[in-house]
């Protein structure tokens, strides 16, 4: 079971593009020592989309050995149905102790095409899955409660945002007798999840994955525990100085999700290197606006 900050790490690269495995440790080290819950790496933040499969390799394997059993380590999985079989038997050779399902790229299957998917990934290993919800990965209530009978399945991470979906998913996965008694957990993965969190909260998912943890764990844990503790006041601060300000600037330009979020890294002093094409690094006038806001953020309290 993840409790806590999930902390997604981004997969830094060297002058000539290939990964950085040291700096990659580095990032890893001062995320668990900051207080990370759990570990997920090679995922969306880390660029999973631009990883082939030796790199992907790379980046799970050093994330287990830095992480030594502390926390969990979770590795993305996806695209392709047997590139996503690929990397789930590559992730459990590394060491990884879970999957992070990614929606499969360009089709959008039908709901029972989407189980298929999910039971194939699934069966190519015997890591416990979290399936991603997003893009084209849209479960209906009827799939999800299937998908969550599949006896690796332990949890469903939303990104579309529905909450009127989500909500029912999770009431009729809760209440289905099939699941009862397993430890199964929702996950708010929207971009810069802690501006919609609020809201998840309120249809019972406490648990998400936090992007600002790379880069601003202080301001990242101070909001965690200001939800958890029920400090509105410090929660209503932090949205408003920090967050919404950020997701304001990540709206701006397509792929600012992840190439904020390096950036940032950058600027606090680790040299990760910059974004993969498609996606492009921030403009110096965004830079600069994002450095601003990470001051901000830092001086709530």
């Amino acid at each position: 079971m993840l409790k806590g900050i999930l902390f997604f790490p981004v997969t830094p690269f060297t002058g000539d593009g290939s990964i950085d495995t040291a700096k990659l440790s580095d990032h890893l080290r001062a995320g668990i020592e900051s207080g990370a819950g759990g570990v997920f790496v090679a995922c969306g933040t880390g660029e999973f989309h631009a990883l082939d499969l030796a790199e992907f390799t790379s980046v799970v394997r050093t994330a287990v050995r830095v992480t030594a059993g502390r926390v969990p380590v979770f590795a993305g999985a996806g695209g392709p149905l047997p590139l996503a079989r690929q990397h789930a038997r590559a992730a459990q050779e590394a060491g990884a102790d879970g999957l992070l399902l990614m929606p499969p790229y360009l089709v959008a299957g039908p709901p029972a095409g989407l189980v298929a998917y999910v039971r194939e990934v699934a069966a190519a290993g015997s890591l416990p899955v979290i399936v991603y919800q997003r893009g084209t990965a849209r479960f209906d209530v009827p799939a999800a409660v299937e998908v969550a009978r599949l006896p690796r399945v332990v949890g469903l991470k939303d990104g579309t945002g529905d909450l009127d979906l989500l909500a029912r998913i999770v009431t009729a996965v809760r209440a289905d007798q099939a699941t009862a008694g397993r430890d199964f957990q929702f996950f708010n993965g929207m971009p810069t999840a802690e501006g919609t969190q609020l809201a998840y909260r309120g249809i019972g998912v406490d648990l998400y994955s936090s992007a600002a943890f790379c880069f601003a764990p202080e301001t990242a844990l101070a909001f965690h525990r200001a939800l958890t503790t029920g400090d509105d006041e410090l929660v209503q601060r932090l949205l408003a100085g920090f967050f919404h300000p950020l997701i304001a600037l990540r709206e701006r330009v397509p792929g600012y999700a992840v190439a904020l979020v390096k950036a940032a890294v950058r600027l606090r002093g680790l040299d990760v290197g910059g974004v993969r094409p498609p996606l492009t690094d921030p403009t110096p006038e965004h830079l600069a606006e994002l450095e601003e806001i990470i001051a901000k953020g830092a001086a709530i309290r």
